[in-house]
């Protein structure tokens, strides 16, 4: 299946569905528990790993997205400096160069531009991009 702004987020079912309601439904009940049967020492124990596992989940998706930001913004700027002799634009943000790499060689230089320019949104430069360079490696 060809890549394009309609299909381009991807969720991971396992985590993104099964694993976040699990323990969304582990930290109600984990409450629950200290409703109904007020606070002792198992209460809180079972609520503190109940936090902790989300803590775990949260941090578990982070740590691996922000590497691949920083190494998206190494290739953009590698990108942009091979096909105009530039650096990228140090006013875009994270987000506006994780955007801009959806955008073909002939587009990016000119749209890099105007959304350094036009401080435009990631969800706009996506918008804008005519070619779409498919990008399916992001975790």
């Amino acid at each position: 299946m060809n890549q394009n702004y309609q299909n381009h987020r991807r969720f991971h079912p396992l985590f993104h569905y099964i694993l976040s309601l699990l323990l969304l439904l582990t930290l109600v009940v984990a409450i629950w528990l200290i409703i109904r049967n007020g606070i002792s020492l198992s209460a809180i124990l079972f609520l503190a790993i109940v936090i902790i596992l989300v803590i775990m989940f949260l941090l578990i998706r982070q740590y691996p997205l922000k590497a691949q930001d920083r190494a998206i913004r190494a290739e953009e700027n590698l990108r942009h400096y091979v096909l105009t002799g530039k650096l990228l634009d140090a006013r875009l943000t994270i987000g506006q160069i994780i955007a801009l790499r959806f955008a073909s060689d002939a587009e990016l230089p000119e749209l890099s531009e105007k959304a350094a320019s036009q401080n435009l949104s990631p969800d706009e430069i996506k918008k804008q991009i005519t070619n779409w360079k498919a990008d399916y490696d992001r975790v």
